[in-house]
């Protein structure tokens, strides 16, 4: 999936921008205070962006074709 699409994911979902990195940007859930790390490549794989959003406690991105 694209950056910018996950990215686009976590902020419908209410995650914030917390700090930017070397290599990742991190955000974090002001619901519950979880944190996460993103890295900064045009493409992350889904088993990673699905990681993210568990660490995250979000709903993880749909699946696409």
């Amino acid at each position: 999936m694209k950056r910018r699409d996950l990215i686009r994911h976590l902020t419908d979902f209410g995650c914030e921008l917390r700090r930017e990195g070397g290599n990742h940007s991190v955000y974090w859930n002001p619901a519950n205070e979880e944190v996460a790390a993103i890295p900064r490549h045009s493409e992350i794989p889904i088993n990673l962006a699905r990681s993210i959003c568990k660490q995250l406690e979000i709903e993880p991105p749909p699946r696409r074709a």
